[in-house]
């Protein structure tokens, strides 16, 4: 978004024709876009107003209710902390007592409300003048909190409390691996570190473990299976004795995992059930976690797949039935799915180099049924198992090998 654009939004007039819309139907928007011009509205407010509509249509996923008296850009939206998950982070800062969060790169502003909705007094900071415009439009209910234009390596920290960063990961819309090249880049934030007792960091999942700074706490955040941050703690912020934690959440509620007792690898044979680690789990290297939930071990110790005899309900993991174990030969497999008509698969795999869609036109695939074939290594030998998900399964398997 330009000034210019959100200039028009903010106008009285603008807003009020923005709140005037009906939830953004796709398939009614160019007619609805006709309308307005129709009656009046210049085209680039109808196109602003039209923008913002859709996009909070999108931004309910992250915001609820919330996103309906809020702004975006299409950027800040897709890099903006979903609130439950913010929520999470304010309330490690009033935990550790802080009072007053200086949110550096704050973007639209969803972790800042999050602070402020905590009671939390937040100075909000963003180098891009319009997303500070648009997080200060968001933050209008919340008192406590106010926004700056600056850069975040600008920003006096002196006597700060706390402090929150999140690094711009993109450039020109391409995203970037080097967290050196992150703006701050993450050795600022060690810097930051260093200076203030309560710092906290959001950084993308695929965060190196190589790349966390000595002393830091790692938390992986997946909600509703898919991984959405990793988030260093630093200092007060940090708990005692946990290095790397893996936080689920989900319908069911919040569970976590960490490294403090974690167990080594225990490897053996494939059994009655098939655990797929929640990505939070995998990313933070806490698959053997999961050996004590389930009662499991590893199929292969360089493979994030547990089995076991017991069927376990967690939501650190997705639980299968294992029905069949066959070695990976493409005519074995193709015969087996054959003869049990199955013509629609969903392939899973981990330590394989097979391509899934090729191998799918290779089944030569007719019928009625459906089948999940999990493709794997253990050991030297390749494997195809027939599984079916836990929660539809019925009745526990038996020795079906």
């Amino acid at each position: 978004m330009d000034p210019e654009t959100l200039k028009l939004l903010l106008d009285p007039d603008g807003y009020a024709l923005l709140d005037s819309l009906p939830p953004y139907d796709e398939s009614l928007a160019m007619a609805l876009s006709e309308r307005l011009r129709a009656d009046g509205h210049a085209p680039a407010l109808v196109a602003a107003a039209l923008t913002q509509s859709r996009l909070r249509k999108k931004a309910h996923e992250k915001f609820a209710d919330f996103a309906a008296d809020m702004l975006f850009t299409a950027d800040g939206l897709e890099q903006a902390t979903r609130l439950p998950v913010a929520a999470r982070h304010a309330e490690r800062f009033a935990g550790a007592g802080v009072r007053t969060v200086e949110d550096l790169g704050c973007g639209i502003g969803s972790d800042s409300m999050a602070f402020a909705a905590m009671d939390l007094n937040v100075r909000a900071v963003d180098s891009d003048e319009v997303t500070a415009a648009i997080a200060t439009m968001n933050l209008r209910h919340f008192p406590s909190a106010s926004v700056t234009h600056a850069r975040a390596e600008d920003v006096d920290l002196t006597g700060a409390d706390g402090v929150w960063l999140d690094p711009a990961r993109r450039d020109n819309g391409s995203r970037l691996f080097d967290p050196e090249a992150f703006s701050p880049p993450l050795s600022f934030v060690s810097e930051v570190a260093e200076r203030v007792s309560a710092v906290g960091a959001k950084l993308g999942p695929g965060i190196p473990h190589a790349s966390i700074p000595a002393g830091a706490e790692a938390q992986w955040v997946s909600v509703d299976g898919g991984v959405v941050e990793a988030g260093l703690w630093f200092g007060a912020l940090a708990r005692a004795g946990v290095g790397k934690a893996a936080l689920v959440l989900g319908p069911g509620g919040a569970v976590e995992l960490t490294d403090v007792d974690l167990p080594g690898q225990d490897v053996g044979e494939v059994g009655d059930y098939l655990y797929e680690p929640d990505g939070a789990v995998i990313r933070a290297g806490l698959v053997t976690g999961l050996l004590p939930i389930t009662d499991g071990r590893l199929i292969d110790p360089k493979i994030a797949y547990v089995t076991s005899d017991r069927a376990v309900d967690t939501p650190l993991a997705t639980g299968y039935v294992i029905d069949d174990v066959l070695p990976m030969s493409l005519k074995k497999l193709r015969a087996y799915l054959a003869e049990r008509n199955v013509g629609i698969v969903t392939i899973k795999k981990r330590g394989s180099n097979i391509v899934p869609e090729q191998l799918r036109q290779q089944l030569r695939l007719s019928g009625d049924n459906e089948a999940t074939i999990v493709l794997t290594r253990v050991g030297k030998s390749h494997l195809a198992m027939v599984v079916r998900p836990l929660e539809h399964a019925g009745e526990h398997a038996h020795d079906k090998r």
